[in-house]
């Protein structure tokens, strides 16, 4: 007599859910993925920044760069922001002067829930070998704790990242199927 679980025999579907069961597609998975910490170094060879510790935070839907003294003008038809990087955390030492092209200006809400309208800037991010375009907000991160905060748009499709480690990128660490 079969009860209401079944009857105790394997069905060979015992690892996956039923709701993988019922939609097989959501399972499939690129070839390779790759892996990073939830803290990582990059580059942002566009704006002149060689190394800038990054928060990777999957909670948050945009990226963001601390930027002070910001600027704005036009270019020709372009719109320009200029600004000011300290890359260091809770240092002021190093001062890097940048200037991008602004493609957006997004009400973005803060951590604190607060909403601010802040400028967005097209650049290149790198991280160990890789390498893509983004789009970074800029604001004033002097309060955060990291000067670059890496969010989910940025990471989609390219990287999984794991809340347990740091500093992966340099690793190449890879998860395959």
């Amino acid at each position: 007599m079969e009860g209401l679980f079944g009857t105790g025999e394997p069905t060979g579907n015992e690892g996956t859910s039923f709701l993988h069961r019922r939609h097989p597609e959501m399972s499939k998975r690129p070839q390779i993925t790759y892996q990073l910490g939830w803290r990582e170094w990059a580059t942002l060879p566009d704006l002149g920044i060689d190394r800038i510790k990054c928060k990777l935070d999957t909670g948050a839907r945009t990226s963001s760069l601390h930027a002070c003294d910001m600027e704005e003008f036009v270019e020709g038809e372009k719109r320009m922001i200029a600004f000011v990087v300290y890359p260091q955390q809770r240092r002021k030492s190093e001062a890097i002067h940048c200037v991008g092209e602004m493609v957006d200006e997004r009400k973005v809400k803060d951590s604190g829930g607060r909403s601010e309208k802040r400028p967005v800037i097209g650049t290149t991010l790198q991280v160990g070998s890789w390498s893509w375009p983004i789009e970074l907000t800029l604001t004033n991160r002097d309060q955060m704790g990291f000067r670059m905060l890496l969010g989910r748009t940025a990471l989609r499709k390219r990287f999984i990242v794991d809340p347990g480690l740091s500093f992966l990128a340099d690793r190449k660490w890879s998860v395959s199927k």
